[in-house]
């Protein structure tokens, strides 16, 4: 069974649109009501390439939230959580954003450009219209807007040769989440050492949408010497990393705490964030859920899941696997859940309904391999 996406005015195009339709795109899905490219027609080929080299990302999805003003900051910290008092100018910190029931709606990572001016690089999500609706309820001194700022990554352990042969030893120097502010040849970008992988990377924020199909030419003639190819969000990676993707591994009631993401939560600031009193709550209840990894049993799968697959112990509902694939690198069967806390605990004679039929699984801890984003010694002798 196949299917077609309608290209058509009402979802938008980002500037290296025609640049991925060129680089043989062969699949689209819809990102903060754009167009994401998320294959180019053979899902090993750019699982190597980010695993064993580097690809390049057409990531102008990720949309940014600007928030300019006296209240800029004041804003964020209203959003999140996470305590943002001591983020400095040039850093950037990955920020939970829940509703006013303490469920995880977003995970972007927050970029301090200056004293009164922030950048929300969001998930999947109208966060604009959040930020403008305190805005209007609290009569901040903030302008809520979506900047011309589209960003393009690379990533593979690869992608540190390109950063520098780019733009010198400034990328390699910057910590996870760093960031400044430079151009190259004439594009004004934000270049941030971040990205959607374990593999390391680096974004380059373009700040004119005009000069799209320069900068994706320019950055894949750097990348020729190392392999580089296109790619996108890498499915089997971002499971062996254990990665979060909101609205995909999480539901209607998931919350930080049962994602792990509990040790970045300030419940203890003065700031009356959105969620407060509910995360309270949650945290004094004690989370009932855990994301954690499984290990299903059977013959590779030969594809990803388009659904959750219910988990199983001892006939009753334990979870539901969110992501699966095949790992090539360790051959097994892999996918990140959601699960009773109970059913964790008993670890043991777990059964998953896939689509492949009903198969045995075992819990394991995330992730299910270990990050791999240091810059190479070599590069900074």
């Amino acid at each position: 069974m196949s299917f077609s996406i309608a290209i058509g005015p009402r979802i938008r195009k980002s500037p290296f649109f025609d640049k991925t339709v060129a680089a043989g795109v062969s699949h689209f899905s819809t990102y903060n009501h754009m167009y994401m490219p998320v294959s180019y027609g053979d899902p090993l080929a750019e699982y190597d390439r980010v695993v064993n080299h580097v690809d390049i990302r057409d990531v102008a999805v990720q949309r940014q939230v600007r928030l300019k003003g006296r209240d800029a900051m004041r804003l964020a910290q209203l959003l999140t959580p996470r305590n943002l008092e001591h983020l400095e100018i040039g850093k950037g910190v990955y920020m939970p954003i829940c509703n006013n029931k303490g469920t995880l709606v977003n995970d972007p990572v927050l970029l301090r450009i200056s004293d009164d001016e922030l950048w929300l690089s969001i998930a999947d999500n109208d966060t604009l219209m959040m930020a403008e609706g305190f805005v209007c309820a609290l009569g901040l001194d903030v302008d809520a807007s979506e900047p011309d700022v589209s960003p393009l990554a690379i990533q593979g352990p690869k992608s540190h040769y390109v950063a520098r042969d780019l733009l010198g030893d400034a990328p390699l120097r910057l910590s996870y989440f760093g960031f400044y502010e430079t151009e190259l040849q004439g594009i004004p970008l934000v270049v941030a050492r971040s990205g959607w992988s374990k593999q390391g990377g680096y974004e380059f924020y373009l700040r004119d949408g005009t000069k799209g199909g320069q900068l994706w030419d320019i950055v894949m003639e750097a990348g020729k010497p190392y392999q580089m190819g296109p790619g996108a969000p890498n499915y089997i990676e971002r499971v062996e990393s254990g990665m979060i993707s909101v609205n995909a591994d999480t539901d209607e009631h998931s919350n930080p705490y049962e994602m792990g993401l509990g040790v970045i939560c300030d419940l203890d600031q003065e700031a009356n964030f959105i969620g407060k009193a509910a995360l309270k709550k949650i945290k004094a209840d004690g989370a009932t859920r855990s994301f954690c990894g499984i290990f299903i049993d059977g013959a590779p799968f030969t594809s990803t899941n388009e659904n959750p697959w219910p988990i199983y112990l001892d006939g009753a509902f334990a979870g539901y696997a969110t992501a699966a694939a095949y790992s090539p690198r360790m051959d097994k069967n892999i996918s990140v859940c959601l699960m009773s806390n109970a059913s964790i605990a008993a670890a043991a004679d777990l059964i998953v309904e896939t689509s492949y039929g009903t198969r045995n699984a075992t819990i394991t801890s995330l992730p299910f391999l270990p990050p791999s984003t240091k810059v190479p010694s070599e590069l900074l002798s």
